[in-house]
């Protein structure tokens, strides 16, 4: 009861900046509610002078309701229909992932950079960033103004993506398939890639949202072997960092695995209740906590941003913005080479 008492007040501050976040990110989806809670956090931590009734709650939003968002996240994910569509962006998939990782190994040893903010953006970058950077920071125990930190750089490439790939699909001819597809593996966030298709379809009268959003489903099941890979390289790096042996039940994200839990019985269930009252009830219930995944993420943000000395995540964002960009532009034409290869261009 005193543990709930301890976090209560923090977990409420949250909620009071995540609500308002919430709805300013659905009226601006091509910001989104996580940005607007970071940002928000970030701004009226700077008139808290004593935040020590309030942190634990605080601590507790940005670490336990982060992962509860990712299991919820699952519930979103019927494995069958996105499998099913999503195969052929599958190559395309792949690809963009492995340039990202790639890029942002390089650049990381070439710059010197933190790894931990360097393995976030190039996770963030290639799989479905702020859901994405939101379960690989516990894998790798990245601190708030890490979070931070790559959260406002993929948010920074997400509106441009957002506002000039769908002149740029026009311009390069690309076929309602073809943009689709792009915006589903180049643009990094969910919101952001609602928002591209969307402008796409309004200029040119097409239904590609629909492609888009499977193929960013589908990019975001590499969540599952991402975070089991890093659990395992950090658990080897600190075992023979520290010459001791590390248990990887202390490191491993068990909560990867109740959000593929959460993705089998949204599975399951819509396939025992393809149509009916029953599919009706159960696609609602899925609908309302896939929503509450969507303001647990904003919830942990705005705890994140509480956390952040924006002053120093502005004088340290040159090379993190610098490797975003360079992740960004090797995406995008990975994923434009890939589709001119197998033909779809």
């Amino acid at each position: 009861m005193s543990y709930v008492k301890n976090n209560l007040l923090g977990i409420l501050v949250c909620l009071a900046i995540a609500i308002p976040s919430y709805i300013l990110g659905l009226y601006f989806p091509i910001v989104g509610g996580p940005v607007f809670g970071i940002i928000i956090g970030m701004i009226i931590t700077f008139f808290i002078k004593d935040k020590s009734k309030i942190q634990p709650g605080i601590t507790f939003t940005s670490k336990k309701i982060l992962q509860y968002a990712v299991i919820l996240l699952g519930f979103g994910m019927n494995l069958s229909s996105i499998l099913k569509t999503g195969a052929q962006s599958l190559p395309i998939i792949l690809s963009t992932i492995s340039i990202s990782l790639i890029v942002s190994f390089v650049l990381y040893k070439a710059m010197r950079m933190q790894p931990k903010i360097a393995t976030l953006i190039g996770v963030g970058s290639s799989i479905c960033g702020g859901s994405a950077i939101a379960a690989t920071a516990p894998v790798i125990d990245a601190d708030d103004e890490e979070i931070a930190q790559s959260i406002s750089v993929i948010f920074l490439f997400n509106i441009i993506a957002a506002l000039i790939f769908p002149t740029l699909g026009s311009i390069l001819g690309l076929s309602n398939e073809g943009f689709g597809l792009f915006a589903g593996t180049a643009v990094n966030d969910t919101s952001s890639v609602t928002a591209a298709a969307s402008a796409w379809d309004g200029i040119h009268g097409s239904n590609t949202l629909d492609t888009a959003t499977i193929v960013k489903l589908t990019r975001t099941l590499a969540i599952i072997p991402i975070t089991l890979v890093l659990a395992l390289w950090r658990t080897k790096k600190e075992s023979s960092g520290n010459g001791a042996k590390v248990n990887i039940k202390n490191i491993f994200p068990f909560f990867i695995l109740y959000f593929v839990l959460a993705s089998v019985i949204t599975t399951v269930f819509f396939a025992v209740f393809p149509t009916g009252s029953v599919h009706e009830i159960g696609n609602s219930v899925f609908s309302f906590l896939k929503t509450l995944s969507k303001l647990f993420i904003v919830m942990a943000m705005s705890a994140i941003g509480l956390n952040t000395n924006i002053v120093k995540l502005i004088k340290s964002g040159g090379k993190p913005i610098f490797l975003g960009f360079c992740c960004w532009i090797a995406i995008s034409v990975v994923s434009l080479v890939m589709q001119y290869m197998l033909g779809i261009f």
